[in-house]
Parts: C-alpha cells; sequence; structure tokens
C-alpha cells in the first residue's frame, strides 16, 4: 500500500517544527541588547532634553529667586540693626553700669556686622584677610575680658581700640594695595579709572587719619572723661563726625572732583 509522504500531506496534519531549545536563549540574548540599543538612545533624546527643558528653568524660577527673596529683607535689616546697635550700646552703657553684659553685646554685634547684609558690598566685607581676621581676634578678645574682668575700664578702652582696628584695616590696604574706598568704590564702578584710583586713595588716607585723632581723644576720654560724658562721645559725638565726614567727602567729590574731571577729559 502506498505510503504518503509528508510533503503531501496537509497542514494541519504534518508534524510541528519545534524549535531548537538550544538556539531560543541565543536568539533572545541577541534580540533584546539590540533592541534595547536601538530603543534607548531614541528614548533618551526624546525624553531627556524636554524634560530638562520643562524642569530645570521652573525650578530656577519658581525655587531660587523665592528663597533669596525671602532672605534678603531679613539680612538687610539685620545688618543696618547691628551697625546702629553699636553707638547705642556705648551710648546707654553708664545707664546700665554692668560692662560684663555691654561686653556681650559687643561681641555680638561684632560679628552680626561682619556676617550680615546683602550685595556686594557686604560680600567684601564678610572676605575676611589676615590683617582683618587679627584685627576682629583683637576686638573679640577685649569683649571675652570685658565680660570675664566686668571691668568698666576696659569697657572705656574698647573704642579707641576699634578705631585702632579701623586705622590697622585702612592702613593696610594702603600698603598693599588696593586701597580701601577704591574697594567699595569699585563695588558699583568695577572699571575705575586712574583718577578715580588715586582720588580713592587720597580718601582712605583721610580716614586713616580720622581715626587716628578719633582713636587718641577716644583713650583720653576712657581715662579722664566722667562716665557719662564718655558715653555721650564715644556713642554719639563721635559718629556725628563720622557723618559730617561722609558728607564732606561726598559734596567735595560731586562739586570739586567730578566737575574738575569733566572739564580735564573736555579739554
Amino acid at each position: 500500500m502506498r505510503q504518503d509522504s509528508p510533503r503531501g500531506r496537509p497542514a494541519a496534519e504534518r508534524p510541528a517544527r519545534h524549535s531548537d531549545p538550544a538556539r531560543a536563549p541565543l536568539a533572545g540574548s541577541a534580540q533584546a541588547p539590540l533592541a534595547d540599543a536601538a530603543r534607548a538612545p531614541l528614548a533618551d533624546a526624546a525624553r531627556t532634553p524636554l524634560a530638562d527643558a520643562a524642569r530645570t528653568p521652573l525650578a530656577g524660577l519658581t525655587q531660587v529667586p523665592r528663597a533669596d527673596a525671602a532672605r534678603a529683607p531679613l539680612a538687610g535689616v539685620v545688618a543696618v540693626a547691628a551697625r546702629l546697635a553699636y553707638p547705642l550700646v556705648i551710648l546707654c552703657a553708664w545707664r546700665w553700669d554692668a560692662p560684663r553684659y555691654v561686653g556681650c553685646l559687643l561681641f555680638a554685634l561684632l560679628w552680626l556686622q561682619r556676617m550680615t547684609g546683602v550685595g556686594p558690598l557686604a560680600l567684601s566685607l564678610r572676605r575676611l584677610t589676615r590683617v582683618d581676621w587679627g584685627v576682629a581676634g583683637l576686638l573679640s578678645c577685649a569683649s571675652v575680658a570685658i565680660v570675664v574682668t566686668d571691668s568698666e575700664l576696659l569697657l572705656r578702652l574698647y573704642p579707641s581700640l576699634v578705631n585702632l582696628g579701623l586705622l590697622v584695616a585702612f592702613g593696610a590696604t594702603l600698603v598693599r594695595g588696593p586701597s580701601m574706598i577704591e574697594k567699595f568704590a569699585r563695588t558699583r564702578t568695577p572699571d575705575l579709572n586712574p583718577a578715580g584710583v588715586r582720588y580713592t586713595r587720597r580718601v582712605t588716607q583721610v580716614w586713616c587719619g580720622f581715626f587716628v585723632l578719633n582713636g587718641a581723644f577716644s583713650l583720653y576720654t576712657a581715662l579722664e572723661w566722667s562716665q557719662d560724658a564718655w558715653s555721650l562721645y564715644n556713642g554719639a559725638i563721635a559718629y556725628a563726625l563720622i557723618g559730617v565726614l561722609l558728607i564732606g567727602e561726598v559734596g567735595w567729590r560731586y562739586l570739586v572732583v567730578l566737575p574738575r574731571d569733566a572739564r580735564s577729559e573736555a579739554a
């Protein structure tokens, strides 16, 4: 009897071809990396720039400025309060009759004045040089000595030490350069011309002369004047003189220096 060949059998009756189990893992391992390698660049190229472009500007616009806007007014208020508090503490020291507590306030105000504030000027003040660290260390030691000893004499000497520290800080910039007033001026005018550099150096010299005179007179008041007279001079009159010097320098600059420079440039 004739047997049907496998080729002549219907498709439903043909034996199913089983894939070789030894080839299946190889096929899977070869296809999966190729598929992943084909998909990953497309997915990264489509997803990453869009996600970054969507997230980065929003994060920069919503988070950082809000934090800065929240901190800036508070830092400014603290900085102004710390600068105004020092003369008030000296002015009221004779009423409190407690050098130890005044020394604590002086120590706290010393570092608040340095570490608070906003803007380029405040940032420059926070960049302490070795001379600045020396001055800050001197005044910190004086404050701690007042606290430990509860000495009225040390408290009386503190304003003259402040003038000595300012004299050292300003005078050191005249030796090494740039001058202290030039540093302040460059926070608003980075490209300061040579005439401006010479002028700010002279103004720094004027301030050094003021600190010498004011420090010497402050020492005299500490040793010879009564407590209330010492407090009045070092807490009020000395700062009034500083205000007069500041206003005089601004007036001289705008009424004499700037018009003279304008005429020399026009010529």
